[in-house]
């Protein structure tokens, strides 16, 4: 395959950027200035002005924002610029308001199914163990993980750094770890030397060895390193905890009566659980977990630390202060700066933050790999590749060790709640288990490695499709077909603003080519464009002006040449703006290519050309009969795709943004439901992708959140502690990503009289993913919300026949009205009854018993 290549232009930027950073850090970070102290104060007083004055209300910018090269490595355009209309809005790409593009009636039908889907049944709900009981003597080496047992004749704590290795904790807070010449000590601190690995011996006796080799024994004295021997564990009291961010919230997780029934759970369909690595590996500080826990995870960025925090030059622009400006670096267990819901390059999706939301409703969670390799390539702070295909090989091999690491503090491998899932079905079972079910997705620039250059695609369909299966391999389930580029597939929609004329020379640095964005046509509805470019000639004095002819020599060239792709340069007709530049051959064999992989497509990010022209594409080969599934994850399409995606059986999540946006999106989004499909609600939190969060509304709001509350199944969230940090979503917004169950319990109280029919929607929300998913795997959409797809009675019985797997069953007849428990409710038809209601009786194995009607 064809690497993309590096012109000189771009090792120019790139110089030209770092000697920005370097010089912004001189320029500005004045010697004199407050101390960190003073910065986390300075913090403090700033969240108070803003939820005062509700000064998030209306659109602005700070003073002092930088608008230079080093805002191009923003990299997803969710730069800090406070605007609801952008944050809050239905569509993400689009400048104006758009109308709404069905029809009153069709309005009123998809409001009246939903508020029907509402009153039906609900399934049965229990209530699952947080983890087995312990023993009093460990059964496996992976069982201790997070125990109190006696060990030298002292409590010790075994806090888990992988799967059946620990560290040993004593109660004055040291560490057990190997000192020179043979000998042992209680060290201040994890290490190497104190990360033991543990084999079983024997009931109840276990080797501890390190990873050099050496081994744990009795001595006289206490302990010795050396050759490993046997010791004995019981369970005892009195052990100090290992410092851990807390999740507060009380109660067993929910969980399914049976595998295969209904399931309830928040979804997100867009969060970026690993872009510790993204950009070179140095822009997002910290890691979600650590072997040593939170001490060492949660840690500022080295370049955060220079100068007392005023090196964190990038964190500045993105937070809209002039660079040098700094904060208090210090996060655990202090965290007085970050996390905030405006701290983009600060982690947010550390394990038990996400462990948090999933106690308190969580079910789904699509943890997306992504890079951008030319704003990789720019910044000049890296230690990873900034090859997409490389970074999302490393992204996704982090996400099996993530996997691993909850599975070594829930006691031993598939006990985590962290599950990584690779189909519908898969991902229903872990549900009902009580567990997360996280899937991979993909979201990069440059997907498959296909980029284009001089209008010609860098790949062949042979590689595409090899690279495309070994993402599958990977793990992958949903994808985008580009983020911030033109590729070989598709346009891009573009940024707007400052961003997007730098994003734009990006494209051009990317692709040889500027984005090629014309005005659009006169019967699009207003909204339906792409994002609008600058300059352009609605810029000029006396406003929008016809476009110039051009230079005359260029013009000979370009007709005897023709259009290569390359943009003539970036001065743009005036706006609206369409990227003339759709979906491509190419894109069109690979969204081919996703439905017979059963990969769900997202169409967000794509140029509107392209967007349009692949959902004609699948509504077509959804007429021909071929299964699929589309999912919009975060408000990056146009309205006029969202009812076309409903139609199709996909999923919306809109973009989380305000809890206040929020609401006002899902009202707007129940009249595009589609009747024949179940419904059900999700958010796209774009966490850890530059995406900025909801703030808070003050605790002086109307009917602010009230604390602890019920949360989803009856568990109790209380105010989440991190560290020394107490975060209360009233007047901290959602900081990090353990504060979307308040987010949505804030969201309840703002809906006011709807708030309980959000809460049924959203709760229905990974019911109505896994369906979507389901008919991308061959299900067909229920018979009784679709009457041509029903059978006769006796046609209907002779296929669900006594035996069959509940997995064979729906991919025989289809997806049910209802599951609940060991019952599948299903429509058929007779002579003279159009609808006659099916119960198929399932054994606890999930096998079908008899079917009645």
């Amino acid at each position: 395959m064809t690497p993309t290549p590096r012109p000189a232009q771009r090792i120019l930027l790139s110089l030209a950027t770092a000697a920005a950073v370097v010089t912004g850090g001189v320029l500005h970070a004045a010697p004199d200035g407050p101390t960190s102290r003073g910065l986390a104060a300075a913090y403090d007083v700033g969240v108070r002005q803003r939820t005062e004055a509700s000064a998030e209300a209306r659109p602005h910018t700070h003073p002092g924002r930088v608008q230079d090269a080093l805002a191009v490595v923003s990299g997803d355009g969710h730069g800090h610029v406070h605007d609801p209309a952008t944050k809050n809005a239905i569509s993400r790409t689009s400048e104006a308001s758009a109308p709404d593009p069905t029809t009153p009636r069709e309005r009123a039908a998809g409001r009246a199914a939903v508020a029907a889907q509402r009153t039906l049944a609900e399934p049965r709900l229990t209530r699952v163990p947080l983890r087995e009981p312990r023993r009093r003597v460990p059964e496996s080496r992976y069982a201790m993980a997070g125990g109190c047992y006696r060990l030298g004749g002292q409590p010790v704590t075994f806090q888990a750094t992988g799967l059946g290795s620990y560290l040993l904790y004593a109660t004055d807070r040291t560490f057990l770890a190997a000192a020179g010449s043979g000998a042992t000590t209680w060290a201040a601190g994890p290490s190497p030397a104190a990360d033991w690995t543990v084999r079983g011996a024997g009931r109840g006796r276990f080797t501890f060895t390190l990873a050099d080799g050496r081994g744990l024994r009795h001595s006289s004295s206490g302990f010795a390193a050396g050759t490993a021997e046997p010791l004995a564990l019981r369970r005892t009291a009195g052990c100090t905890a290992f410092p851990e961010v807390g999740t507060d919230v009380r109660g067993r997780p929910f969980g399914g009566a049976t595998p295969f029934q209904e399931v309830r759970g928040y979804v997100d369909p867009h969060v970026h659980g690993q872009t510790h690595e993204f950009l070179g590996g140095r822009v997002i500080c910290s890691p979600p977990f650590h072997p040593y826990g939170a001490p060492a995870a949660l840690v500022d960025c080295p370049d955060h630390q220079v100068a007392d925090g005023r090196g964190a030059l990038l964190e500045d622009v993105l937070s809209g202060n002039t660079p040098g400006t700094g904060h208090d670096p210090v996060g655990w267990p202090t965290f007085s700066y970050w996390p905030n819901p405006h701290s983009l390059t600060h982690q947010q999706v550390y394990y038990r933050w996400l462990e948090r939301s999933w106690r308190a409703g969580l079910r789904i969670h699509t943890s997306l790999l992504t890079e951008n390799n030319v704003l990789c390539e720019i910044y000049p702070l890296k230690k990873n590749s900034c090859d997409d295909r490389d970074a999302v090989r490393l992204q996704a091999k982090d996400m099996r060790a993530m996997q691993d690491y909850v599975d070594a503090q829930w006691g031993g491998p598939g006990r985590g709640w962290y599950r990584i899932v690779t189909d519908p079905f898969e991902a229903r079972e872990v549900i009902n288990e009580g567990k997360l079910a996280v899937v991979m997705g993909m979201e990069t620039s440059v997907p498959l490695g296909c980029n284009v250059q001089l209008g010609r695609p860098t790949c062949t369909e042979e590689q595409m499709l090899t690279e495309l299966d070994e993402m599958r391999r990977l793990g992958v389930s949903q994808m985008e077909l580009t983020n911030k580029f033109d590729n070989a597939f598709t346009g891009v929609a573009g940024d707007a603003g400052s961003t997007g004329t730098l994003t734009n020379a990006a494209n051009f640095l990317n692709t040889g080519s500027f984005l090629r964005m014309r005005t659009c046509p006169s019967t699009n509805p207003p909204g339906v464009e792409d994002r609008l470019q600058s300059p352009h000639l609605g810029d000029l004095p006396g406003g929008p002006q016809p476009q110039p002819d051009q230079d005359a020599i260029f013009g000979a060239i370009w007709k005897l040449f023709g259009d290569t792709g390359i943009q003539p340069g970036p001065l743009y007709p005036a706006g609206p703006h369409c990227n003339q530049l759709g979906l491509s051959p190419m894109g069109e064999r690979l969204l081919s290519a996703m439905v017979d992989r059963h990969i769900l497509v997202d169409p967000d990010h794509m140029s509107v050309a392209g967007r349009t022209a692949a959902l004609d594409y699948l509504e077509q080969q959804q007429a021909a009969g071929r299964s699929l599934g589309v999912v919009s994850s975060h408000s990056w399409s146009t309205p006029d795709a969202y009812p076309r995606i409903c139609r199709l059986g996909g999923f919306v999540a809109p973009y989380a943004g305000d809890s206040t946006g929020f609401v006002d999106k899902w009202r707007q989004h129940l009249g595009w439901a589609d009747p024949r499909f179940y419904f059900g609600f999700g958010f796209g939190s774009d966490m850890n992708g530059f995406g900025a969060q909801g703030d808070p509304r003050g605790a002086d709001a109307p009917d602010p959140v009230t604390y602890p509350f019920t949360g989803l199944g009856g568990v109790t969230v209380d105010r989440q502690r991190s560290g020394e940090r107490v975060f209360d979503v009233n007047t901290d917004g959602v900081a990090h990503y353990g504060l979307y169950p308040d987010w949505v319990q804030d969201a309840e109280h703002v809906a006011g009289a709807d708030g309980p029919a959000l809460a049924d929607d959203l709760a229905r929300g990974a019911e109505a993913y896994l369906q979507t998913w389901e008919r991308a795997w061959g299900v067909a959409p229920d018979s009784c919300r679709n009457p041509a797809l029903r059978r006769s009675l006796a046609a209907f019985s002779r296929a669900a026949e006594p035996g069959l797997r509940v997995r064979a069953l729906v991919r025989r007849v289809g997806q049910p009205w209802q599951r609940l428990g060991r019952t599948f409710t299903y429509c058929a038809r007779e002579p003279g009854k159009e609808r006659v209601l099916v119960t198929v009786e399932l054994t606890r194995a999930g096998k079908v018993r008899a079917v009645r009607s």
